[in-house]
């Protein structure tokens, strides 16, 4: 078992109300049973991981039981928190000021925490946060503005903030390769391949519950795109949950498909009064444990 030690700073900020303006976020955590597409959630699991009006936003699990996420603070600013579900505690990784930092996420190599950073002058670049508490390090000196990323052998694909928006993969110092244009929010390496997935905006398909996008498919190693059916109507976030299996959620609902299946089907629902539309998600086998991003309902 992978074990990090962070900094024993206590999450103050979970308990206080920001003023930060915009939609406040809250991360639900539930109980999953079964594997790949036999997944299912336990009725009535759901509990509220964060609760408070504020954004706590962007879970990614790092190793068997700790989670980052980002979280704004009372004054606005957005830190990296991590969560161990083992001591059920909240621990700052990082606590800044003069800089917000964003969808967080374990390197391949292991020994960062990255972070989408926008820095003092609004510059948006990957950050990386050593294990250890070293001194953060730039990735990217002259990639940005970054909006999003994955990994794939090590390197960055990212989403580049343009009109239009771009898909990139710094291949090497000065050989950037383009991938795609017009992409959503969602890079996700598909598990034990050589595919960056993510939903294109080129000509969505329109159905009673939202516009469906396609997933399409980026082979590192062929250097070819692909198509990987439509994305489910009215939802724009996806994740993996093996080689196999794709999850989106659209209002208090979670569904998955099998990637080469044009069905998704309903695995459950989230029975929370005080919240709605899920959007980003994180899924540990290991606990299995289905962390949710939902919206809080002003009351």
């Amino acid at each position: 078992m992978r074990k990090f030690i962070f900094l024993a700073c206590v999450f103050l900020a979970i308990s206080f109300t920001s003023s930060f303006a915009q939609t406040a976020f809250d991360l639900v955590v539930v109980k999953t049973e079964g594997k790949g597409k036999n997944l299912k959630i336990v009725p009535g699991s759901e509990r509220l991981l964060t609760d408070r009006d504020a954004y706590d936003n962007q879970p990614s699990f790092i190793n068997e039981y700790q989670m980052v996420f980002s979280a704004a603070d009372e004054d606005g600013n957005h830190d990296i928190i991590v969560y161990n579900f083992e001591s059920e505690k909240f621990t700052n990784l990082t606590k800044t000021a003069d800089r917000s930092e964003f969808s967080p996420s374990i390197t391949e190599c292991g020994q960062y925490i990255a972070a989408v950073v926008m820095e003092s002058d609004g510059t948006q670049r990957i950050w990386l946060y050593p294990t250890n508490f070293g001194e953060p390090e730039l990735l990217y000196d002259d990639i940005e503005p970054v909006g999003y990323y994955d990994w794939y052998d090590n390197k960055a694909a990212m989403f580049i903030l343009g009109d239009p928006n771009q898909l990139v993969y710094a291949q090497s110092r000065g050989n950037i390769l383009m991938l795609d244009e017009n992409i959503g929010r969602s890079i996700k390496r598909r598990p034990r391949t050589d595919q960056i997935t993510y939903l294109s905006q080129d000509g969505p398909k329109e159905f009673p519950e939202g516009s469906a996008f396609e997933l399409r498919a980026y082979d590192m190693k062929g250097k070819n795109r692909s198509t990987l059916g439509l994305a489910l109507p009215g939802s724009g976030d996806f994740i993996w949950l093996d080689k196999n299996t794709l999850l989106m959620g659209r209002g208090n609902q979670v569904f998955s498909r099998k990637w080469n299946e044009n069905t998704w089907n309903e695995i459950g629902k989230i029975s929370i009064d005080s919240h709605q539309n899920i959007t980003r998600m994180a899924y540990s086998p290991d606990l299995d444990v289905l962390v949710l991003v939902m919206e809080r309902i002003n009351q």
